[in-house]
């Protein structure tokens, strides 16, 4: 595995015009990304994986402060899986100005994380739009557990581009709870809480997919979370394809962000 902490010398090195995937991190390895590795493993000639922990989608300096970081375990489970090439880009070498780290998005699209985390996905699509700018890969894999992150990045910045997104599902832990970098932030308990959690969710989701006069009990699974003593930042249901609240049966996801000891998590089903 060749490893770069400059773009321009990727660049000059790499042959982009190869059949290339590329799999964008913050690092934390776990399941998720592994998932996302192999399946550009599987469709791609060569996989570059970069590690960039993005200060522009922290809304809050704590949270990019306690961001989970272990470049050395993450550089061990990239070479185990052979990987091509890892870039880790230092914040100059993405960012020329503070102008750039941000990328406005329309009123009508700040709902869900874009209206409880505000400025995170401005910066989720700068950082997005630098990768695009100088990185040339056929293909970009991204998870579906940021469901609403991929449909905004569509929206606003992968038509510009020639890379094309491949949309990978979540992987879970026992069927259950999302692979997030944040679960390193969770104890046993916290983790088995949060797997609860997601259970409901699931089971929700089955019990509108039968009947959909179910969804009016969406307050009701709100207070049983809360019973766990869960604090809820919002739950709602939506349409998959636009999220507006114009659902039926064949297009409508649940979506949950919550927190737990202070960590914020995020699922959908």
């Amino acid at each position: 595995m060749r490893i770069f902490k400059s773009i321009n010398k990727l660049n000059k090195e790499v042959n982009f015009k190869a059949n290339i995937g590329f799999v964008p991190t913050m690092g934390a390895l776990h399941n998720g990304h592994i998932s996302l590795i192999k399946s550009s493993k599987s469709k791609c000639n060569k996989t570059l994986v970069s590690i960039f922990i993005n200060p522009s989608q922290f809304n809050k300096k704590k949270d990019y402060k306690s961001y989970p970081r272990n470049i050395k375990k993450d550089i061990a489970i990239l070479k185990k899986l052979k990987v091509d090439y890892l870039l880790i880009p230092k914040n100059k070498d993405i960012y020329l100005n503070k102008k750039s780290m941000k990328i406005k998005i329309y009123q009508k699209d700040k709902v869900l994380c874009a209206k409880f985390r505000k400025g995170h996905f401005e910066g989720v699509l700068a950082v997005i739009k630098q990768f695009l700018l100088h990185i040339k890969a056929k293909y970009i894999f991204l998870g579906k557990k940021d469901y609403q992150q991929i449909h905004l990045i569509k929206k606003y910045v992968i038509k510009k581009y020639s890379t094309k997104i491949i949309s990978c599902n979540t992987i879970r832990l026992n069927n259950s709870l999302p692979c997030s970098s944040r679960n390193f932030l969770l104890s046993k308990k916290d983790i088995k809480k949060a797997s609860s959690v997601s259970l409901m969710l699931k089971n929700f989701h089955n019990t509108i997919r039968k009947k959909m006069s179910n969804k009016k009990k969406i307050n009701d699974l709100s207070k049983k979370i809360k019973s766990l003593k869960i604090k809820i930042e919002y739950l709602e249901i939506r349409n998959k394809i636009n999220f507006t609240r114009k659902f039926t049966k064949s297009n409508f996801k649940i979506f949950i962000s919550f927190y737990i000891n202070g960590v914020r998590l995020i699922d959908n089903f």
